[in-house]
């Protein structure tokens, strides 16, 4: 696959779990209706859909309804959409600028932010435990405890507090990785295992598809301090040059800029091996393995 060709289903992904978040956060009249178009605003706002796009592709492994891969895929992206929310906020990175939007709090207010992500985080395990979702209660409640430990004080949020620490206190490698693993990876690797849940995968291809996942986000974090050191704000959409303006210790002012963008190629060629047992099926992922280490923005 070319990567015009690989680039076409990355947006085709993307429009689908569109239309499936913009059918599930409808507008309404409701006085609280504000809040609802906060939400949107947050969740609507463009993106690549890299998360939904691993849980729609990890499911298609196993012939899950692409109904139900998408209704998993929408609720990762609401998480996924909540933190970046929260994180813009004035208390966290006080970040004017996402996705080359104001962000939430800029348009709406800190307070209507705060609620936006809030209801988006809540609104994630509403769909998740709809039997919309799936019929057996099993697998829905195996999506719940997947997501919420992702994207809880072990996983995502716990990684958001170590990046806060690391503000004002130098980090070494093992807890950068650590702190990646837990911020950005756990929500990277939830993807793919909800697709593994879905299709009542076998332990062995749930364990591949966690190993990808495991190489593929830190692949992506590398491929994300590049850019931060790198990038050009208006192709990033965001604020360039935080991390060094914070004194925040990265893999690329660890390792270096070529040191580091070889790191991200190595990873990218391990998660790529992890997806042998799934043959020539599993080439959607090995693409985007290529994409995240190459990607511009």
């Amino acid at each position: 696959m070319t990567v015009t060709d690989f680039l076409k289903t990355l947006g085709n992904s993307a429009d689908a779990v569109n239309l499936t978040l913009e059918r599930l956060l409808q507008m309404h009249d409701d006085p609280e209706a504000e809040l609802i178009e906060a939400m949107r605003y947050a969740v609507l706002d463009g993106g690549k859909r890299i998360r939904p796009f691993l849980v729609v592709t990890s499911a298609a492994l196993f012939n899950v309804k692409h109904e139900r891969a998408l209704r998993v895929a929408a609720a990762v992206e609401m998480v996924h959409c909540y933190s970046l929310v929260h994180d813009d906020l004035p208390a966290m990175d006080d970040d004017q600028l996402r996705r080359g939007q104001p962000t939430c709090h800029v348009r709406f207010g800190e307070a209507t932010a705060i609620l936006a992500g809030d209801a988006l985080l809540t609104k994630a395990f509403e769909v998740l435990s709809d039997e919309k979702t799936h019929p057996d209660a099993n697998v829905r409640s195996d999506l719940v405890l997947a997501l919420a430990r992702a994207a809880g004080p072990e996983g995502m949020v716990g990684g958001q507090m170590l990046d806060l620490i690391a503000e004002s206190e130098e980090l070494n490698m093992p807890e950068i990785t650590r702190l990646q693993r837990m911020k950005t990876g756990m929500l990277i690797a939830v993807a793919c295992e909800a697709g593994a849940i879905l299709g009542k995968a076998t332990p062995g291809a749930k364990h591949a598809l966690h190993a990808y996942a495991h190489d593929l986000g830190l692949a992506f974090q590398i491929a994300d301090d590049l850019l931060d050191v790198e990038g050009d704000e208006k192709t990033v959409g965001k604020k360039t040059g935080k991390d060094e303006e914070a004194g925040k210790a990265t893999f690329v002012s660890l390792l270096g800029v070529e040191r580091a963008r070889e790191q991200a190629g190595v990873l990218a060629g391990q998660a790529c091996d992890h997806l042998d047992l799934f043959g020539k099926k599993a080439d959607s992922l090995r693409n985007l393995a290529a994409f995240v280490i190459n990607r511009q923005a």
